[in-house]
């Protein structure tokens, strides 16, 4: 295992790297020969829509990481046993899987661990072409739909993100962390979503939805509480405390369940308290019960916005995205408990609560306050 000073080696830093502008450079190409012909704004709408998307696929596989026990894989940082891949870390992988055959480190986590490095090494590389274009676009005194400090904060907002994800990897799974690192990405994908949906706009002259003031701030309101519901599903699952209640709708067999709450202690390893003890089975059964409470006053909350937007015909494929994903996410919670933490129903569960609040800044972006008439009276 990797300790002290080698967690963090540098050397393979500029291969990683490479291979991340490699990865890049495929949907960059493919976007500059399939609009070739078209204006460079437009060019910069569907790649701002195109990382939208790879960076959602980056939460999920993300997602797949933690959940496989992969994310010290390569337990330094940013290569695997200072190289740039599991392929040269064969032997030292494979020494490591022979003394813990079921530990951390074995080869499938080892790639999966570092084909999560190359992914967010490439998602960066996009996010930094991003960035290029809207300054560039700037200087030649063209129209732009969105501020070139946008893509430069999501540009700044990514790099955190790597911080985090070292941080995860050199910290061994500090709760903390781990919890950030997801909120991270849960924040960037709001970035590109303002920005993907703007640069659409623009593009496609869209005009923004009238929406009555109270609703528009509903939007918001039930954005913070999906935000803080994520907060709390990222703390359940970096605790693993998913299975702490193994019956529904009762927590096992008991409405109110025995449990404590000095898990919710923030700064402290996996598995402790801040004194040094095990965290308890009732400090599990609290973490789990408390965002099962939060579902009670999220998934209403998601619905009743539904049912408002149903009356917004300009809104309807948002809106029935949104009551979807509601769904989906009750379902894969659900199974979650039920069906003892299957690895799909938890990377849907994830990718669930990612696409949802992505949805509500669609929403958020695509309408403006109106004091006035709905979309729906003005029809």
């Amino acid at each position: 295992m990797v300790t002290g000073s080698e967690l963090y080696d540098l050397a393979p830093l500029a291969r990683v790297l490479l291979t991340g502008a490699v990865i890049a450079l495929g949907p960059i190409a493919w976007i500059w020969w399939r609009h070739r012909g078209a204006t460079p704004l437009k060019r910069m709408q569907v790649l701002a829509v195109l990382t939208l998307f790879l960076t959602f696929d980056l939460v999920l596989f993300g997602a797949f990481t933690r959940l496989t026990d992969s994310g010290l894989g390569c337990p330094d940082w940013p290569g695997c046993y200072g190289n740039a891949s599991p392929v040269g870390a064969h032997s030292e992988i494979a020494s490591a899987q022979a003394a813990m055959p079921t530990g951390p480190v074995t080869h499938g986590k080892a790639w999966v661990e570092m084909i999560h490095r190359y992914l967010a090494t490439a998602v960066g590389g996009l996010i930094v072409v991003l960035a290029a274009a809207a300054w560039l676009q700037r200087r030649s005194g063209g129209p732009q739909p969105l501020s070139p400090w946008w893509p430069t904060l999501t540009l700044l907002w990514i790099l955190l993100q790597g911080a985090f994800g070292a941080l995860t990897v050199t910290m061994k799974l500090f709760p903390a962390i781990v919890t950030l690192h997801l909120l991270g990405g849960t924040l960037l994908l709001v970035l590109l979503c303002v920005l993907a949906t703007r640069h659409t706009q623009f593009a496609d002259n869209l005009a923004l939805v009238p929406l009555r003031a109270c609703l528009r701030w509903g939007v918001a309101l039930v954005a913070a509480l999906v935000l803080v519901q994520i907060a709390l599903g990222g703390w359940v699952s970096t605790n693993y405390a998913v299975l702490a209640c193994t019956t529904f709708p009762s927590c096992n067999g008991a409405w109110w369940p025995e449990m404590r709450f000095d898990g919710f202690q923030l700064w402290r390893e996996l598995g402790m308290l801040r004194d040094g003890s095990h965290i308890s089975y009732q400090a599990l059964v609290g973490i789990h019960y408390v965002h099962r409470l939060g579902a009670y006053v999220v998934l209403p909350a998601l619905l009743w916005l539904g049912w408002r937007l149903a009356a917004v015909p300009a809104l309807r494929g948002q809106q029935r995205w949104l009551v979807g994903l509601t769904v989906l996410q009750f379902l894969t919670g659900l199974s979650n408990v039920v069906l003892d933490w299957p690895i799909v129903a938890a990377v849907l569960h994830t990718g669930g609560a990612a696409a949802i609040i992505t949805v509500l800044t669609w929403i958020w972006c695509a309408t403006r306050s109106d004091a006035g008439r709905t979309a729906k009276e003005t029809d």
